[in-house]
């Protein structure tokens, strides 16, 4: 199982990723080891998961997120705020 998540920034911007592992991504994207972007943008909220069944899955579903524009990014995580989201789109 893999997992595509959406950080939000302390500057207010959005991060992207996928793991196999949530609270390990996390804390090392707030310990400054995830990624060159969020690294200067501590402390970092995660406001958006969504499980998938494969890594392939997770890798298309990340790419699907990043090219939708910030509004359609911000309606995602609020509408599965404090759920999680399945692959079939199903809250959890």
């Amino acid at each position: 199982m893999a997992w595509v998540y959406i950080l939000r920034c302390s500057d207010g911007t959005l991060y992207t990723g996928w793991t196999f592992d949530l609270s390990a991504r996390l804390e090392a994207h707030n310990s400054g080891r995830g990624a060159k972007y969020t690294s200067g943008r501590r402390p970092l909220c995660m406001v958006y998961c969504e499980r998938m069944e494969t890594k392939k899955d997770a890798l298309c579903r990340e790419m699907a997120i990043k090219r939708m524009p910030r509004k359609d990014k911000e309606r995602l995580v609020a509408s599965t705020q404090g759920s999680v989201v399945s692959d079939d789109g199903k809250k959890v």
